[in-house]
């Protein structure tokens, strides 16, 4: 499966409002408990991380203590990341699977690179897989995308036709391949923009800030900001990236900090204010937390709350009073 599965309509999911993505809680190890055993493997991760585990684990502890008690007592974080994609390989495989299950996305995957060729590598301006990298090459391979377990395949069977081969392709071969004409335009959209440099290379990525990355990617046509925020979680390891519109997350934070609704964006934007800058950390645990409590609670949050606006309601006290006076006019 590609790294962005859409596993359909899931309770409690994401759904992206640009690409229809959806995404669950993470899928995790078995429960541990206790500092010593969840932060076990944390010395092997680091290594990985491109900031301190360790570090961010004590500064999420020390400002918030609700969050502490769930980073005692749940799964550590340990993302698996993958740094042998490009942006435009993980793009790619990003528009391949909106809106259709996994198992259907995978096929139209492999025919989709069935039509660059066989036997040579094709990722973008001859960016090469790392050997032995964070990709491996074992089949089957399961990692977690907020919360959607994927089968990667071998990594020397992950290419996928280069941007100029895309735009060759004509869009009968594409159709023939499994691909909407939504996806077709999306697809030559994301190859045009690769090509005119918008779509960076991994290692020009690394040197970008995340709203940089965020405003170039989500240009492309078909891609949302919450697919990014993926890319830079799962793909780059960026340690400060709160999904402030993904349900896992919204109903995480709900269950940590029990409460009967769901936070709006900007709420839930302005609370993680104090998990800065490891807001990725604490966005893990947010997943954790609502897959630990179970749909059966997390389905009986409710929606956010409407805001009434200051003007809204000063209007509607002003038509109260003026009615309470009338009213009192007709009895005297």
């Amino acid at each position: 499966m590609g790294w962005l599965e859409a596993p359909g309509k899931i309770k409690g999911c994401h759904e992206d409002q640009s690409t229809g993505n959806a995404a669950k809680p993470p899928e995790f190890p078995e429960k541990v408990s206790g500092p010593a055993i969840a932060h076990s493997n944390m010395n092997t991760l680091t290594s990985k991380l491109p900031f301190e585990l360790a570090a961010a684990m004590a500064h999420l502890s020390a400002g918030d203590p609700r969050l502490a008690k769930l980073i005692e007592e749940l799964a550590p974080f340990e993302p698996e990341i993958d740094h042998t994609q490009s942006p435009y390989e993980a793009l790619l495989e990003a528009i391949v699977y909106q809106s259709i299950s996994g198992k259907a996305a995978a096929t139209i995957l492999e025919r989709v690179k069935a039509l660059g060729g066989a036997g040579r590598d094709h990722s973008p301006r001859n960016e090469r897989a790392e050997p032995g990298g964070a990709g491996g090459t074992s089949t089957n391979r399961a990692r977690t995308l907020a919360g959607t377990k994927l089968d990667r395949v071998p990594a020397v069977d992950r290419r996928v036709p280069t941007p100029e081969q895309v735009l060759k392709l004509s869009k009968r071969q594409l159709r023939k391949a499994g691909l909407s004409g939504a996806k077709i335009l999306a697809l030559r959209d994301l190859a045009q923009k690769t090509m005119d440099g918008i779509v960076p290379t991994h290692e020009e990525a690394l040197e970008l800030s995340d709203q940089e990355l965020i405003e170039r990617l989500d240009s492309v046509r078909g891609i949302g900001r919450w697919t990014v925020e993926m890319f830079l979680i799962f793909r780059l390891a960026r340690p400060d990236v709160l999904p402030i519109h993904d349900l896992g997350v919204q109903k995480g934070w709900s269950v940590a900090y029990g409460k009967k609704h769901m936070p709006r964006p900007k709420e839930l934007e302005r609370f993680g204010e104090r998990w800065r800058p490891y807001r990725t950390v604490a966005s893990w645990y947010m997943w954790r937390a609502f897959e630990e409590a179970g749909y059966a609670a997390t389905n009986k949050i409710k929606k956010p709350r409407v805001k009434v606006r200051r003007k809204l309601r000063v209007r509607f006290k002003r038509v109260k009073v003026v009615a309470l006076k009338k009213a009192g006019r007709r009895k005297a």
